[in-house]
């Protein structure tokens, strides 16, 4: 090992180093694997297994494509539809979390300093327990015999119990707690460095709080804006165990559905299809985000 060591330090500079490690990371946990779906989304289901994409014809290779599955996603409504489902559950969760998240992360950017820590392990505290434990929580809170529902009997405001559990309501619930902190975060880095003295200089000229806020802050915390949204929006998109627990049998999600074509119908190529073009959903929106981040860098230069 010291011999290789020595030879990457002698032969190779120490900036190709650095950049090459993510671009080594980037290509074995993302771009292989991305690969490998796609290749099994062009292949066909045999009993137990995938069919291999090359086979050998008098001595050459013959790569044989399948977009069966490709063509039958275009034509069934149903998996049209839920695309759709997913991606309005993804933006209502994108936009109550922005929502309760700016406000938040606007107190927290202006408490004081020694507040700041104590503010920032609150809002972490719920990662230390299980992920599963949390929703299941909710779940419970939730029932028809559940807390909420015996509160609110007991004091009168009801007399039967309300229908909050297996509805979109609960669904929305347990996203917008999941992923609250991810809008949290990012929003309370980019406004902790807000320039004070831009809200001085609005309130010396006779702004109103109000206009500073929608004219000054607002502008100047779009790059939190955007990077809390897209760290929302994107894994709501292929949530699979809020739906599962909280959502009911009617609810349409895509991660459900990734999961009924993997292991209930064992049809992997349609699987890795419908996989497929959810990554390329996914996409859209970080395309659009590094544009934002590539002008915003162009502006400062």
């Amino acid at each position: 090992m010291t011999n290789i060591y020595n030879y990457l330090r002698n032969h190779i500079p120490s900036r190709q180093i650095v950049i090459g490690v993510p671009y080594l990371w980037f290509l074995l946990l993302a771009a292989i694997p991305i690969l490998i779906v796609l290749k099994i989304s062009m292949s066909e289901m045999e009993s137990t297994s995938v069919s291999s994409m090359i086979s050998w014809t008098q001595g050459w290779p013959t790569i044989k494509f399948n977009f069966a599955s490709y063509i039958f996603l275009s034509t069934d409504p149903l998996y049209f539809e839920t695309y759709l489902s997913s991606i309005k559950y993804a933006l209502i969760t994108t936009v109550i979390c922005l929502a309760i998240g700016y406000p938040f992360a606007y107190f927290m950017a202006r408490s004081p300093k020694h507040l700041q820590p104590m503010l920032l392990m609150l809002i972490m505290l719920p990662f230390w327990t299980s992920f599963l434990l949390r929703i299941y929580a909710w779940k419970t809170l939730m029932v028809n015999n559940g807390v909420i529902n015996n509160v609110l009997m007991s004091l009168g405001v009801i007399d039967d119990p309300i229908a909050m559990m297996n509805t979109p309501f609960s669904l929305l619930v347990g996203m917008v707690y999941s992923y609250l902190p991810f809008m949290i975060l990012p929003l309370y880095a980019n406004l902790s460095k807000l320039d004070i003295r831009f809200l001085e200089a609005a309130a010396d000229l006779g702004t109103s709080p109000f206009r500073t806020f929608w004219l000054v802050t607002i502008p100047l915390s779009k790059a939190g804006i955007i990077a809390g949204s897209m760290l929302v929006f994107i894994p709501a998109i292929g949530e699979y165990v809020i739906p599962e627990l909280l959502g009911g049998p009617d609810t349409l999600m895509i991660g459900r559905v990734l999961w009924d074509e993997f292991f209930s119908n064992n049809d992997w190529p349609m699987a890795s299809a419908v996989a497929v073009v959810m990554i390329l959903l996914i996409l859209l929106p970080m395309a659009i985000f590094n544009k934002y981040q590539s002008d915003q860098a162009e502006a400062k230069s």
